[in-house]
C-alpha cells in the first residue's frame, strides 16, 4: 500500500498574498515564498513512508494575470528546496468545467493512478473549501491549515491545525 500527503500550495507550502481577507497567490518570484517549517515537515512525513505530491489550481494562468512560464519557474523552486514526489496543477478556471480544478479530485486520482498510491491510506492538507472537498471525494483523510482568511468550509476536515508543521504531527500522531 502506498500513502501520499496531497498538498495545496498556496497557503500550506507557500504564503498566500491575503488582501481583504481573501488569499491570493503570488505571480512572480519575487512574491512567492515557501513558508517557514515546511521543509522539516515534509521530511519527517516523507521519513514515515508517504509520498509528498502537490496539487494546486492556479486559475491566474488562465485569467492572463500571471504567465505559465513563471508559475513553472515557482514549481522548480519547490522542486529544487523540498523533498516532493510530484506535483500537479490545474490551470483552468471555473468556467472550463474540467475534471482537474479542485474541488473536483481529479488530479489527486491522476496523482493515484501514476504513483499508485492508496486514496484511502492517504491524507490532503489543505486551507481552502476546494481542497478540503477535492480530498473528501477521493476518500482523503482532510486536514484544513488556517489560512487567517475568511471563508466558509463546506465539508468539515477530520482536523484543523495552524500550519503545515501541525497537520504532519497530527498525521503522524494519528498513524495515518
Amino acid at each position: 500500500m502506498t500513502r501520499a500527503v496531497f498538498l495545496d500550495r498556496d497557503g500550506v507550502i507557500t504564503r498566500s498574498l491575503i488582501r481583504d481577507g481573501r488569499p491570493y497567490a503570488p505571480r512572480s518570484l519575487d512574491e512567492f515564498e515557501i513558508l517557514p517549517g515546511v521543509a522539516g515537515a515534509l521530511t519527517r512525513l516523507r521519513d514515515a513512508g508517504f509520498l509528498l505530491i502537490v496539487v494546486t489550481n492556479q486559475p491566474d494562468v488562465r485569467k492572463g494575470l500571471v504567465a505559465r512560464a513563471d508559475v513553472e519557474a515557482m514549481h522548480r523552486r519547490l522542486r529544487e528546496a523540498l523533498p516532493l514526489d510530484d506535483l500537479f496543477v490545474c490551470y483552468h478556471d471555473d468556467r472550463d468545467g474540467c475534471a482537474c480544478r479542485k474541488p473536483s479530485p481529479g488530479m489527486l486520482y491522476a496523482a493515484a493512478v501514476a504513483h499508485e498510491v492508496t486514496l484511502g491510506a492517504s491524507c490532503l492538507v489543505g486551507d481552502r473549501w476546494r481542497d478540503i472537498e477535492a480530498g473528501r471525494r477521493a476518500g482523503c483523510t482532510t486536514i484544513l491549515v488556517d489560512g487567517g482568511h475568511h471563508e466558509a468550509v463546506a465539508s468539515e476536515p477530520h482536523a484543523r491545525q495552524p500550519d503545515l508543521d501541525g497537520a504532519a504531527s497530527w498525521i503522524l500522531a494519528a498513524g495515518r
